[in-house]
């Protein structure tokens, strides 16, 4: 585009930039979601609070699963695709 094209779209540089900055924190937010360590010391917690009387089987059968999910994803890599969704 040129010189005359970044000119004309200097006025949208703020626009431009707030858009970079939120997609490396969606980005970052993604990884830590899905960083299977972070996963499995939930699905610790989970087992605790089971054992602990905090919640019933129904409950933590379906918590464990949303875990489980999270976890398959971050291992094979599927998170953080750049555009808000996973893989």
């Amino acid at each position: 585009m040129g010189l005359i094209g970044e000119v004309l779209l200097l006025p949208f540089a703020p626009v431009r930039g707030s858009a970079w900055v939120i997609r490396q924190v969606m980005n970052e937010a993604e990884r830590l979601y899905y960083d299977p360590a972070a996963v499995r010391a939930e699905l610790s917690q989970l087992e605790q609070r089971l054992e602990a009387g905090e919640i019933d089987e129904d409950e933590f059968d379906r918590l464990e699963d949303e875990l489980l999910e999270r976890l398959e994803i971050g291992l094979r890599g599927g998170a953080g695709t750049g555009d808000g969704t996973t893989r």
